[in-house]
């Protein structure tokens, strides 16, 4: 049987910019080893499998998967997914639209506003709050890893740590955008710093100086997941949440967190981060970003 297929760029309103993905519709049948196989073959940082709800309050039951390994959460597949099936449902048409989709960690609550017969913004509320699930890696590890020098590694009360909501990720700050342009993974090194998790991946992060507001730059690099780096990181995000609370003075209210992706890849992302913190203590936080379709075809099968 054939089976269709579409492919959008997330975190962006412009074809040919931020992170692509694939999305499968009418995936059943499809074993775990078929899904692993087509993520494969797109070889994108994530393809995403629709299955009819498993339970009636959600639009759908939805699979994530990297070229290497199936995923529980990821951030961009939510997002992309959650625009293209508002299109679908509102057949092109502007208006907002919300829904929850099945994912391995739960069911992720969106909102979608559809702005045109291509792509929208959509919105979802983390369904696990980020914690910390290691001790943050030495400095000298770090540069090591990354190919900098041990005093490139932190800014102002930002260390290395370690925190996951849903993915586990070793976060690493770097003192300067320049020292975020000439990072990159340095084989054994890398594996020797981050090894221990289930799926080496460092997302590295550097403030926009002069900024308005809470502004980022990110790089994600996660050999351990089949990706050499990633244009966008929702999942990756969503952790980086921890760290704001770890290392950042933020005080009670809402606070909404800008983070640049993909830049040095010709990629640009922009990914919005929202995060409400009631006596101290992170209640809720949110991603959301834009998405665009890209193309539709079908799988032959």
């Amino acid at each position: 049987m054939s089976r269709r297929f579409v492919t959008l760029d997330v975190f962006t309103s412009q074809r040919f910019a931020g992170n692509p993905l694939a999305v499968v519709l009418e995936a059943e049948g499809l074993d775990t080893d078929g899904m692993q196989a087509i993520a494969k073959e797109f070889n994108l940082s994530e393809t995403v499998f629709v299955l009819p709800p498993s339970e009636p309050r959600q639009r759908a039951d939805i699979r994530i998967f990297t070229p290497a390994r199936e995923l529980p959460f990821a951030g961009h597949p939510t997002v992309g997914t959650a625009v293209l099936l508002a299109l679908l449902d509102r057949n092109g048409q502007a208006g907002a639209v919300a829904f929850g989709l099945k994912e391995q960690v739960g069911i992720v609550p969106c909102a979608v506003e559809i702005e045109n017969a291509a792509g929208g913004t959509a919105r979802f509320r983390l369904p696990r709050l980020p914690f910390v699930w290691g001790e943050g890696k030495e400095s000298a590890d770090c540069a090591w890893a990354l190919g900098l020098d041990p005093k490139e590694i932190g800014f102002g009360q930002h260390v290395p740590s370690r925190h996951s909501a849903g993915v586990a990720y070793d976060l690493v700050p770097v003192s300067s955008l320049e020292a975020l342009v000439r990072s990159k993974p340095h084989g054994e090194a890398f594996d020797k710093a981050f090894g221990d998790s289930d799926h080496p991946s460092a997302y590295v992060y550097a403030r926009v100086p002069g900024a308005e507001g809470l502004r980022f730059r990110a790089r994600m690099y996660g050999p351990g997941m089949g990706i050499a780096e990633d244009p966008a990181t929702g999942s990756a995000a969503a952790a980086f949440a921890g760290a704001l609370m770890q290392c950042e003075p933020l005080g009670d209210g809402e606070h909404n967190i800008v983070i640049e992706q993909g830049v040095e890849m010709g990629r640009p992302s922009e990914i919005m981060l929202q995060m409400i913190i009631k006596s101290g203590a992170l209640v809720s936080a949110e991603i959301g970003g834009q998405a665009v379709m890209v193309s539709r075809g079908e799988i032959l099968s």
